[in-house]
């Protein structure tokens, strides 16, 4: 828009009234100005042109005084003259005497009474060669100095018809001329400052009553029509424009307080519903009407790995991994097509694969015609799906391995009851001893069935200082008659003062027995079994090239907490790299490999529970026809018992997401 457009657009704006009476103020104020404008110069040429014949006669009147004495030479008498001359005119600013060649010879003020040589000018005056010739008409002319306007005279002084020099004279403006002229001047401007006054008070007094009080009340409206309530107007008006206004403002004050109020409950309805949203165990997204989010709340924004990015105004589809992207687009579109009002979709994704549920609903105005945004609540069902799974597993293996046993048991005791008379007393006895040894291992898989459900549960195992050469040593006598009977050496290597740990008595016994069983079940006749405990990390870790030079290496430790390492050695058959992969699953027997040994196949799967249990967990290294090494590192005496539980959950929760895979 050009500046022209926008002036005419402004001055659109006015009323006719306005526009009539600015025109009319144009027009009398350069009326006046003119008027003004010519008084002044005339009043001004008027005072200029009595300056001038009050100089001229002045000049005259010196120079019919002084030209005999000049003719005479009698310099010092014309210097006397020249002094008093001055010194009675009060309008005399300066004489000055030049010769006919124009050189000063006296000045007044500025030269001395004294006539002597020694006080002359050395000044020159250019002046025109006809001043010579018109002695009657003196050179009249003014200049403007640092102490105001003088006039300057310049007089020929001829005596006889002899040219005899020049008179000169400054002479100050008339003082009566001057204050006339400053009264008329004053009068005049006066005049017309007190016609621009009128004027611009009637224009004021005009915008105030009626132009200003329209306008405000019109840019009042429409600031109310923005929305903007608190607008108030505020003008010392009355009448009925008056009234108007204070209707007007009434008005806006009801708006406002309606305003307020609705604001207060929507921002007190939000705040609870963001809330909600936030604490909400699910993830919840919402949407607008494109598709677009509004709102994600913390559990979403973990499940999608959202956090820290700013997602207002961002297209979910867009922001989901690509995988899930798929499986919502047809869904998420239907919704806003308004096909349809909900979608319930249950998808994997990530890795690990998480599954979830996510249920779309639309979100309509009161009419249910509008579509206002979408609701997604997303469910993250991988724990009860890993929960079920594993529930599953367990019962299919517990029945399979209950089966077995019952199934021997029922036969023997059949076949007794059948045919008890037909057998004969060994034969008896050999049935007795199957059914007993039937029961027996019916007895330590119920009993292992319930100590992983314990381990399993959510119970606080209470961990306190202990001797761990205690629980070993009892170990070792428990299981020393069968390694004696299997020709097995049973060996404990450990230092006298070994640190206390921080433990659960019975079940590191249920640990030591566990892997001291497998261990000896495993190990032919004439083999050996250690058992070994030291701190560790008892000496330092040095990778290569970093070994110092000097004949005593050291370097600093490699773990800040030490902790007790047991290990567990035999030099039985070994265990498969495949079997050393699913060694610690449920119901996993290498003997099914092997066949040489029976077992529940629940006895490592303790074990790891119950070092789970003390923040820990059990690792192993194995080779068949070698033998295989366990071993395990327990908190010492003083750690923090809060970290060893927050350890424990951590590393069950990383045992249940690679099962979700």
């Amino acid at each position: 828009m050009s500046w022209r457009q926008a002036l005419n657009r402004w001055w659109q704006e006015f009323s006719l009234q306005t526009k009539l009476l600015a025109v009319a103020t144009l027009v009398v104020s350069l009326l006046m100005t003119g008027i003004t404008f010519l008084a002044l110069n005339g009043i001004q040429r008027d005072a200029q042109l009595g300056d001038t014949r009050y100089a001229r006669d002045l000049g005259l009147l010196l120079s019919a005084n002084v030209t005999p004495l000049v003719a005479e030479g009698n310099d010092r008498e014309l210097a006397a003259v020249a002094d008093r001359f001055w010194r009675s005119s009060r309008s005399l600013r300066y004489v000055f005497f030049a010769d006919p060649e124009g050189v000063i010879y006296l000045g007044i003020p500025i030269g001395a009474s004294s006539g002597s040589s020694e006080l002359l000018l050395s000044r020159r005056l250019e002046l025109p060669e006809d001043l010579r010739k018109r002695p009657d008409t003196p050179l009249i002319r003014q200049h403007l100095s640092p102490d105001g306007q003088v006039t300057d005279v310049f007089v020929p002084m001829v005596s006889e018809g002899k040219y005899l020099g020049v008179m000169a004279l400054g002479i100050n403006p008339n003082e009566t001329l001057l204050a006339s002229a400053a009264l008329t001047r004053e009068v005049t401007v006066a005049v017309f400052i007190s016609i621009w006054v009128l004027v611009i008070l009637g224009a004021v007094f005009n915008a105030l009553t009626i132009t200003r009080p329209v306008k405000e009340l019109l840019q009042g409206v429409r600031s109310i029509t923005g929305g903007k309530f608190e607008t108030r107007l505020a003008l010392p008006v009355g009448g009925e424009l008056g009234e108007l206004l204070e209707g007007f403002n009434a008005m806006a004050a009801q708006l406002e307080d309606y305003k307020a109020a609705n604001i207060e409950e929507l921002t007190a309805a939000q705040v609870k519903q963001e809330s909600l949203i936030a604490t909400m165990a699910d993830g919840a997204v919402l949407l607008d009407a494109e598709g677009a989010i509004v709102l994600a709340n913390p559990t979403a924004r973990r499940l999608f790995r959202w956090e820290g990015r700013k997602l207002e105004g961002s297209d979910l589809i867009a922001e989901l991994p690509e995988r899930l992207a798929m499986e919502l687009q047809s869904p998420l579109e239907s919704l806003i097509c308004s096909a349809r009002d909900s979608a319930d979709v249950r998808c994997r994704f990530g890795e690990p694969p998480r599954t979830l549920r996510i249920v779309l609903q639309s979100v309509r105005d009161a009419t249910g015609e509008s579509l206002k945004g979408i609701a997604v609540t997303i469910q993250d069902l991988s724990r009860e799906v890993e929960l079920n799974a594993a529930q599953s597993r367990f019962i299919s293996n517990v029945s399979h391995e209950l089966r077995t046993p019952l199934f021997n048991i029922k036969s023997y005791v059949e076949t007794l009851h059948d045919l008890g008379d037909q057998l004969t007393e060994a034969e008896k006895k050999e049935f007795l001893g199957i059914a007993n040894d039937e029961t027996d291992r019916l007895t330590r898989l119920v009993n292992d069935v319930l100590d992983l459900s314990r381990l399993e549960s959510e119970r606080v195992w209470t961990l306190e200082p202990m001797e761990l050469t205690a629980a070993i040593e009892q170990t070792l006598r428990t299981y020393r008659l069968n390694a004696d009977e299997k020709e097995v050496g049973l060996d404990f290597h450990a230092d006298p003062q070994l640190p206390r740990i921080l433990g659960n008595w019975d079940l590191l016994l249920q640990v030591f027995d566990n892997l001291v069983g497998n261990a000896l079940k495993f190990t032919p006749k004439g083999g050996r079994l250690q058992l070994r405990a030291y701190p560790w990390p008892d000496l330092c870790q040095l990778t290569p090239g970093t070994e110092p030079n000097s004949e005593s290496p050291s370097c600093e430790l490699t773990s800040p907490l030490p902790r007790l390492r047991i290990e567990i050695s035999d030099s039985g058959c070994g265990i498969s790299e495949a079997d050393q992969e699913r060694i610690f699953e449920r119901f996993y027997r290498v003997e099914n490999a092997v066949h040489t040994e029976a077992g529940t196949g629940l006895g490592l799967s303790i074990v790891r529970g119950i070092l789970e249990k003390h923040g820990t967990q059990v690792r192993m290294a194995s080779e068949p026809g070698t033998g295989s090494t366990f071993w395990f590192d327990l908190p010492l005496e003083g750690s923090d018992n809060d970290e060893l539980q927050l350890l424990s959950e951590r590393r069950r929760y990383d045992q249940l997401e690679p099962a979700n895979a």
